[in-house]
């Protein structure tokens, strides 16, 4: 007989079609004691499963049985029953019935007050994983407040002589700290005090709650927590060294989160020179992390295969366009994932306690800055050139760890250190080679700002090596630094393309699936980084082959598309017509890609997952790509499909990735081939003007990008649809804390709509003259001058951006200044991608002949003289 695999599902789908088979479930869990505990707790969690699923259609007299065995049964005499018990109590009320069990909590909670262990620890279990999972519905009018009953009980239970109840009772509470809840915070006091009472409990998980409750206090109720705070700092020195790591790891997080807090300076400095070293030391790896990552073994496992299971999902970030001025590098949208960069130990925990010592030590340092340097430069002297690899390998973490915080006290040291750290690339220990590779990628801006031979080439030379190591980790980490040194070094890296391609071609031949896609990666910055130089024919042949052969290789469906496309625009945008051999087969697919997805989304609205989008969202970039590089040289690929019906549609998507990079694609084609966009102007404005919305930053950026782009090309025609974007822009340019990018796009694009329709501009010219001239660095005088807005003429305005036009086209033409359409990846581990460019002239080339006549210009020095000091 042959079994499809799906069988035993199958099986058990077709049993839920018998009205009593939950019945038997139940029965089987509460009644059958005869079996063996895994098998009734087996069909306990099945019945949870059907519970999730069918529990809207099970007859009232089954759900009703069910709950009354429930309750019956929450003490019984096995851990293992009265936590399945628990959980399913908590599916139950999670499904709404709280509301429709109401004598749930009140008899949960009279249970607790039972004499025998096994119930009170039964009821409290399921009070722990109701409170888990519906916190917010217990904190409602729906249920008439209960928590006014159940925190003062919960209160109670904090001195019980189990430390399993009272673990309990310290959860319970726990997790209504977050959320500020009115009955808790009725009892701040006395839980407080109850928590220092269990300070020094002897079961580690009491220990490990207590730490936890302190923790979020921190971030809520500072104010009850200050007037202890030497205390408390002082317990969680000795918590963050317990003998549990679980304990350690809950103490260890106290640290980062003081680091947001404005008193951390005050309260901490004090206690310096005992934490660093407490950091320091749980930097280290432990000895079950080394077995886990065989560091005792030197491992040559390049060629075998990754496990499928070990490689994280990858999802894409839209592209994001940017018009950046005074050379600033900042992108709309920080990753707000920073401890990511703390190097990815991805066969452990994903969180341990070495990777929390690193981050605290990080975002301290970002708080002490060179400060923080006296207690830890004796102790670096000691790690990094320790004979045992493990103490040398965590010194190495603790100097990238302190690298951004304490870069200016640490640059009268890197002379030394970087030289070291480049000997460390070639460690006997694979994990030494890891981390030293992390570490040299933070100080990868210093070294680039020295000159090259010194440290760039050294570094470069040694990374390239670690690219083609024989072990995968190595791989991984000289990979993800190297595209970090990429995005520094940009056009330094020129006269070494050659060798640096070579290595990165080769490496295709070596590298599993997973350090695939970050060589994807590590190519795609080099493209960005060194732009068109890598628009050589020897180059070409270099890096193409590889590619297309990926590409092809590569089904639709593959999430590998991801990287290889993302990589793909990038190196698009950089050969410029070096790309035309094979842009019609990448356009073609990605235009097929765009509208398979659509055609789904369509078909199964309800069903069709948004990761499954991306498919979409790099298809949109990578054509956004191909029209940056080659320009007009894909008009014709653009005349022949149907992309401008399909963009149409994505612009209106639910996904704001989705309309976010269709909206870049909008502006890349305007600038590439508008013959052809023209004709949908006006069904492409009004929903331009709808996303003018800050609260989307990137979306909102990129519409007001491409509306600027569309003003140029259209010129006076623009006239009709300034009224539909314009009252957004200039809400937008006097909106309080709006990121910079989109402040930049926004100045810029009310800029062009005053140059092409200075009569439907002028008009709102008072609203905006103000943080215009601001953002562009312009010393607004007019006021104090006494020079009323009003009497601007639409001749002055149309003359006053005509004059900015000009200084911009000059800044554009000689200044290398940041991408004016940036891309924002992910990198593995996640990484912003700030990749400095030429930036594009914010208006069509000037004609000359129309600058403005000396009264004009006479009348602009009056209004800002310090904009036409420097502009002329």
């Amino acid at each position: 007989v042959t079994f499809q695999p799906d069988t035993r599902s199958w099986q058990l789908e077709q049993l839920n079609h018998y009205p009593d088979f939950n019945n038997y479930l139940i029965f089987v869990l509460t009644k059958l004691k005869s079996e063996d505990e895994p098998t009734r707790s087996l069909s306990g969690l099945i019945l949870k499963n059907n519970v999730k699923a069918h529990y809207q259609n099970f007859p009232n007299g089954v759900s009703d049985f069910i709950k009354s065995e429930c309750l019956q049964n929450i003490g019984d005499s096995s851990p293992l029953i009265r936590a399945t018990v628990g959980i399913l109590i908590t599916t139950i009320a999670s499904k709404g019935e709280l509301q429709n069990w109401p004598e749930l909590l009140p008899k949960l909670c009279l249970l607790l007050d039972s004499e025998d262990y096994n119930t009170c620890e039964g009821a409290f279990g399921a009070l722990q994983k109701i409170c888990e999972d519906s916190a917010e519905v217990l904190d409602s009018d729906m249920l008439d407040r209960p928590l006014n009953v159940m925190i003062p009980k919960f209160l109670q239970f904090f001195k019980h002589s189990s430390p399993k109840i009272r673990s309990h009772a310290i959860a319970c509470v726990n997790q209504f700290i977050i959320s500020r809840t009115q009955a808790l915070m009725l009892h701040i006091d006395g839980f407080i005090e109850n928590l220092f009472a269990l300070a020094t409990d002897e079961e580690p998980e009491v220990r490990k709650n207590v730490c936890r409750a302190l923790v979020m206090l921190l971030e809520v109720r500072m104010d009850r927590l200050l007037p202890h705070m030497h205390n408390i700092i002082e317990y969680m020195l000795q918590r963050t060294q317990d003998q549990d790591e679980n304990v350690a790891l809950e103490a260890c997080e106290f640290w980062l989160t003081l680091a947001e807090q404005p008193v951390c300076k005050d309260v901490l400095c004090n206690h310096l020179s005992k934490l660093t070293p407490v950091l320091v030391n749980g930097m280290k790896y432990s000895e079950i992390d080394i077995i886990l990552l065989k560091g005792d073994v030197e491992e040559d496992d390049e060629a075998i295969p990754d496990n499928e299971q070990d490689i994280r999902p990858r999802f894409h970030r839209s592209r994001t366009v940017a018009q950046q001025y005074e050379g600033d590098r900042d992108g709309i949208e920080e990753d707000d994932d920073e401890d990511d960069d703390l190097e990815d130990d991805d066969t452990i925990s994903d969180w341990n306690l070495r990777k929390c010592s690193a981050a605290a030590l990080d975002v301290l340092a970002n708080v002490f800055r060179d400060d923080l340097l006296l207690p830890i430069l004796p102790l670096l002297k000691e790690l990094l050139f320790h004979p045992e690899w493990v103490i040398k390998e965590s010194g190495i973490l603790v100097l990238g760890a302190i690298a951004e915080g304490c870069m200016q006290g640490m640059i009268a040291y890197l002379p030394e250190l970087i030289p070291h750290l480049v000997q460390c690339l070639s460690d006997k220990k694979a994990l030494v080679r890891s981390i030293t590779c992390w570490t040299l990628s933070r100080y990868a801006h210093w070294v680039v700002s020295q000159p090259p031979d010194t440290y760039l080439k050294p570094l470069m030379t040694e990374l390239l090596k670690r690219i083609l190591d024989s072990n995968k980790r190595v791989q991984e980490a000289a990979c993800s630094a190297f595209a970090t040194l990429e995005e520094e070094a940009c056009t330094e890296l020129v006269p070494y393309l050659a060798y640096i391609l070579d290595t990165l071609v080769f490496a295709f031949s070596k590298y599993q699936h997973k350090n695939l896609l970050i060589l994807y990666d590590a190519i795609g910055t080099l493209a960005d980084s060194v732009g068109h130089h890598l628009n050589k024919p020897e180059y070409i042949q270099m890096l193409m082959p590889p590619l297309i052969a990926k590409w092809n290789q590569l089904k639709d469906e593959d999430k590998d598309l991801f990287p290889l496309l993302e990589c793909l625009s990038s190196v698009a945008t950089a050969l410029q017509s070096g790309f035309l051999p094979y842009c019609e087969p990448v356009y073609q697919r990605c235009v097929n890609l765009v509208q398979k997805t659509l055609a789904q989304t369509m078909s199964q609205p309800d069903q069709y997952e948004a990761p499954d989008k991306d498919f979409m969202i790099v298809a949109l970039d990578l054509l956004s790509g191909l029209a940056e590089g080659l320009g007009d040289n894909i008009e014709q690929l653009v005349a022949r499909s149907n992309i401008l019906t399909l963009m149409y549609q994505c612009m209106q998507d639910k996904m704001p990735e989705v309309r976010q990079s269709s909206f870049a694609l909008l502006g890349d084609l305007t600038k590439a081939c508008f013959m052809h966009v023209k004709p949908c102007i006006a069904d492409f404005m009004p929903i331009l003007g709808t996303n003018l919305n800050p609260e989307l930053i990137s979306v909102c950026n990129n519409a007001t990008w491409a509306i600027g782009e569309i003003s140029i090309q259209m010129g006076a025609e623009m006239q009709p649809y300034v009224a539909m974007v314009l009252h957004q822009l200039v809400e937008i340019i006097n909106r309080p804390n709006t990121p910079k990018t989109l402040l930049e796009n926004t100045a810029i694009t009310i800029g062009r709509l005053g140059y092409v329709c200075p009569q439907e501009v002028a008009p709102m010219l008072q609203q905006f003259i103000r943080p215009w001239c601001v953002f562009f660095n312009i010393l607004f005088y007019s006021f104090s001058l006494g020079l009323s807005l009003p009497v601007l003429s639409v001749s002055l305005l149309s003359r006053f951006c005509l004059s900015l036009c000009l200084s911009l086209s000059c800044m554009g033409s000689d200044c290398h200044m940041p991408a004016g359409s940036e891309r924002e990846n992910k990198r593995i581990p996640k990484n912003s991608r700030r990749i400095p460019k030429k930036i594009p002239k914010a208006f069509p080339d000037p004609d000359h002949s129309q600058i403005p006549p000396r009264p004009i210009v006479l009348q602009l020095h009056v209004l800002i003289p310090e904009f036409l000091k420097t502009s002329f």
